[in-house]
C-alpha cells in the first residue's frame, strides 16, 4: 500500500476533500462529471507526473476565485517485512507529500511542510518503487485506448520499467553505451595512432636521412683518411718507382759503357777485315781480266770458223742448185734429142758425169773442211767453257768479298751509328740520374708531409681504391650531403619522442582493443540476462494472458519479438476474439470493447509481476460489454487479492463491484462542489 489518504484542497471541482485509500481495490465511482478522474489527475499531479504537466496548464486546476490549490498525499512509510521502512532517512510511519498550484505558475513540493524538489520527490517515490510516468502504472481515461497504439518496443519498455525490469535493460544500454566510448575511444586511439604512425613515418624518414647523414659525414671522414693515406701509398709508390728508376739507369750507364767499349773494339775489327778483303778482291779482279781476254780469243775463233762453215755451206747449196739446174738441162736435152742422137747423148753423158764426179769430189773436199773446223769449235768451245767457269768462279768469289766488304762496312757504320747512339744515350742517363736524383730528394721532403697530414685523419690503413675513384666518391658523398643540408641533430629527438609516443599509443590501441572485446562480452553478457529475464517474465504473462482472454472466449498471445536487438526489440500483443486467428492488437483490428478487454486482460496478467505497490486506471470498462465488464472486475479483485498492492479503479458503474471485498468511494457533484462517500459494505 502506497497511499493512506488523499486530500484535495481547491482543486478543480473539489473544494475540500479527504479520500482514504485501502490496502486491495479501491473502486470510485459516480456519475459522469462528478469528479472522478479529478481525483486520480490530483494523485499524478502529486507525484509529479510528467505527463499532466505537459499535457495541461497546472494553473487552470486551480478552483474558480481561488488563487492557489493544494493536492496532499499522505503516503504509508510503515515498517514492512524485514521491519524496513520503504523510505528509511523518515523515520516516521505516515510522509505527507503535497502540491501547490499557484495562479502565478509557481508549483512546489513539500515532504513533511519542507520545500523540495520535484528530484527529492522522486528519489522518495523511488524507495516505494513508484514510477509515476508509466503508463501501467496509473492510466488515465482513454490510456488504454494509448497503449494500444504504442509501438512495440514503446510497449516492451513500459513493461519492463513496470515490472522493474529495466535495469537490465539500463545494463544493456550502459554496456552498449560503455562499447560505444570504447569504440568512439578505440577510433580515437586508432586516428591518434594513425597519425603517430603517419607522424612517426615522417620522422623515421627523416630520421633515416638523419642517419644517412651520419653514415654519409662518418663515410666522408673515412674517405679523407683513406685519401690521405692513399695520396701517402701513392707518394711511396712513385717513391720506389724513382728509386727503381734510378737503379734501372744507374744499370743503364754501366751497360753503356761497355756496349761503347765493346763497339769500339768491333769497329777497328771490321776496319781491319775490309783492308784484307779489299786486297783479296783486287788479286781476283787481275785474275779476271786475264780469263777474259782468253775468253774473248777464244769467242772470236768460234765465231769465225762458224762464219767459215756458214759460208761453205751457202756456196755447196749454191753450186748444188747451178749442178742440179744444169744436170737438169741435160736430161731435157737428151730426151729431146732421143735416141738418134747417140754420140751427143754419150758426149753428154760423160759431161753428166764429170758434173756428178765434180760434185762429189767437192762435198767430200768440203766434209774435210767442215770436220776441221768443227774440231776447232770444239776445241774453242771446251776452252771457252773452261775460261766461263774459271771468270764465273772467279766473279763468285769477288761476288763473296763485296758482300764481305759490304757488310764489314755496313757493319762499320753500324757500330759507329750504334757507338754515337749509345753515347747519346749515356749522356741522356746520366742527365736523367741526375733529374731522378733530385726528383728523389723532393719526393721523400712531400712523402713526410702526406705522413703527417694523413697521420691527422686516423691510423693508418691500406686503401681498396685509388685516388681518382676515392675523389669521385667524395665528390658524390658531397652531392648527398648537399641533400642532406636540412637534417638537423634534432631530428633523433624527435624520433625517440614520436617512436616513445607511438608505442604508447599502440599499447594503448591494444588495450583499448581488449576493452572492446570485454565490452562486447560485457554486452552479449548482459543482453544474454535481459533477454532471460524478459522472455522468462512474458512466458509468465502468456499463460496468465491466455488464461483470462478464455473467460472471454478469445485466444491470444504475449510474445517478445527482435530479441537480439535491444532497441528494435517488441511487445507483440495478440487477441483474437470468437474463434478468429490471434491478431496484433490495435486500433483498426479489434472493436473498442474488444481493445479493452484484451488490454486490461493483459494488465491483469502482469500484475504479480509489476512492482510498484499503487496502481490506477480509469474507465478501463466504457467500450466493454457487461459480461467482460463484470468478467474484468472480477478478474481484478482476483489478481491483487494476495498481493500487497494498493489498486484504484475508476468506473461510472458500482455495480460491477456489488457485493465485492473492495473499498468503494461514491463521488457527486452538488452545486458545483465534488464530494466523496465511503460506502461501507
Amino acid at each position: 500500500m502506497l497511499i493512506q489518504e488523499i486530500i484535495l484542497e481547491n482543486f478543480m471541482s473539489y473544494e475540500y476533500a479527504r479520500v482514504p485509500l485501502k490496502q486491495g481495490v479501491n473502486v470510485i465511482c459516480g456519475p459522469n462529471g462528478a469528479g472522478k478522474s479529478s481525483m486520480l489527475l490530483g494523485i499524478s499531479i502529486a507525484l509529479g507526473q510528467s505527463q499532466t504537466e505537459r499535457s495541461k496548464k497546472l494553473s487552470q486546476l486551480i478552483r474558480w476565485g481561488k488563487d492557489q490549490a493544494r493536492i496532499t498525499l499522505i503516503l504509508d512509510n510503515s515498517p514492512k517485512k524485514g521491519g524496513k521502512r520503504p523510505v528509511q532517512k523518515i523515520k516516521k510511519d505516515q510522509i505527507f507529500l503535497t502540491r501547490t498550484l499557484r495562479l502565478d505558475g509557481k508549483y512546489e513540493f513539500e515532504l513533511d511542510n519542507r520545500a523540495v524538489t520535484k528530484a527529492d520527490v522522486q528519489r522518495v517515490l523511488a524507495n516505494f518503487g513508484v514510477d509515476p510516468d508509466n503508463l501501467l502504472i496509473i492510466m488515465h481515461q482513454n490510456m488504454t485506448e494509448q497503449f494500444t497504439v504504442l509501438s512495440l518496443q514503446e510497449k516492451l519498455r513500459v513493461v519492463e520499467a513496470a515490472v522493474g525490469l529495466e535495469k537490465y535493460r539500463q545494463n544493456v544500454l550502459e554496456a552498449q553505451k560503455k562499447l560505444s566510448r570504447i569504440i568512439s575511444q578505440e577510433e580515437s586511439v586508432n586516428n591518434l595512432l594513425e597519425n603517430a604512425a603517419q607522424t612517426l613515418n615522417y620522422w623515421r624518414d627523416q630520421y633515416d636521412r638523419y642517419q644517412q647523414k651520419k653514415q654519409l659525414q662518418m663515410k666522408r671522414r673515412l674517405l679523407e683518411r683513406e685519401l690521405a693515406w692513399a695520396e701517402v701509398a701513392k707518394k711511396e709508390n712513385n717513391l720506389s718507382n724513382l728509386e727503381a728508376k734510378i737503379k734501372q739507369e744507374q744499370n743503364e750507364l754501366q751497360t753503356l759503357a761497355s756496349e761503347i767499349t765493346k763497339i769500339d773494339r768491333q769497329i777497328t775489327e771490321s776496319q781491319s777485315k775490309i783492308a784484307i778483303v779489299k786486297d783479296e778482291w783486287k788479286k781476283l779482279l787481275e785474275t779476271r781480266l786475264i780469263l777474259e781476254r782468253e775468253k774473248a780469243v777464244h769467242e772470236v775463233n768460234i765465231q769465225l770458223a762458224n762464219q767459215t762453215l756458214k759460208d761453205m755451206r751457202d756456196w755447196i747449196e749454191s753450186n748444188k742448185e747451178r749442178i742440179a739446174d744444169c744436170l737438169g738441162r741435160i736430161q731435157q736435152f737428151e730426151t729431146t734429142l732421143g735416141k738418134t742422137a747417140t754420140l751427143v747423148t754419150a758426149r753428154l753423158a760423160e759431161v753428166k758425169k764429170a758434173y756428178e764426179n765434180l760434185e762429189t769430189t767437192w762435198t767430200q773436199q768440203f766434209a774435210t773442211r767442215n770436220l776441221n773446223l768443227k774440231q776447232i769449235i770444239d776445241n774453242a768451245t771446251t776452252q771457252l767453257q773452261t775460261l766461263t767457269a774459271q771468270i764465273a768462279e772467279t766473279e763468285n768469289k769477288m761476288v763473296k768479298l763485296n758482300a764481305e766488304i759490304d757488310q764489314a762496312t755496313n757493319q762499320t757504320i753500324d757500330h759507329k751509328i750504334n757507338n754515337a747512339l749509345l753515347q747519346y744515350r749515356q749522356q741522356a742517363a746520366q742527365k736523367t740520374l741526375k733529374e731522378l736524383e733530385t726528383e728523389l730528394k723532393n719526393a721523400k721532403n712531400e712523402l713526410a708531409e702526406l705522413i703527417t697530414r694523413a697521420e691527422q685523419t686516423g691510423p693508418r690503413l691500406v686503401p681498396m681504391k685509388n685516388i681518382a675513384e676515392i675523389l669521385d666518391e667524395i665528390r658524390l658523398t658531397d652531392g648527398h650531403l648537399a641533400a642532406l643540408t636540412d637534417v638537423s641533430e634534432d631530428i633523433e629527438r624527435m624520433y625517440e619522442n614520436y617512436s616513445k609516443l607511438y608505442l604508447e599509443l599502440k599499447e594503448k590501441a591494444r588495450l583499448v582493443a581488449e576493452n572492446h572485446q570485454k565490452a562486447l562480452e560485457e554486452v552479449k553478457t548482459r543482453m544474454e540476462s535481459w533477454r532471460t529475464v524478459i522472455q522468462s517474465l512474458l512466458d509468465h504473462v502468456n499463460l496468465q494472458y491466455q488464461a483470462i482472454l478464455a473467460n472471454a472466449q478469445a485466444t491470444g498471445e504475449v510474445r517478445l519479438i527482435n530479441a537480439h536487438d535491444i532497441e528494435a526489440a517488441g511487445l507483440e500483443v495478440l487477441v483474437g476474439f470468437k474463434g478468429a486467428k490471434p491478431v496484433p492488437l490495435d486500433t483498426h483490428a479489434q472493436s473498442g470493447g474488444e481493445r479493452s478487454t484484451a488490454t486490461m486482460s493483459f494488465l491483469l496478467a502482469l500484475q504479480q509481476h509489476v512492482r510498484s505497490p499503487f496502481r490506477a486506471v480509469d474507465e478501463y470498462d466504457i467500450h466493454m460489454d457487461p459480461k467482460n465488464r463484470e468478467m474484468i472486475a472480477n478478474l481484478l479483485i482476483e489478481a491483487v487479492k494476495n498481493l500487497d498492492t494498493q489498486y484504484l479503479a475508476i468506473t461510472p458503474s458500482q455495480i460491477t463491484f456489488a457485493g465485492k471485498d473492495v473499498h468503494v468511494i461514491t463521488v457527486q457533484n452538488i452545486e458545483g462542489k465534488s464530494q466523496v462517500k465511503e460506502v461501507v459494505a
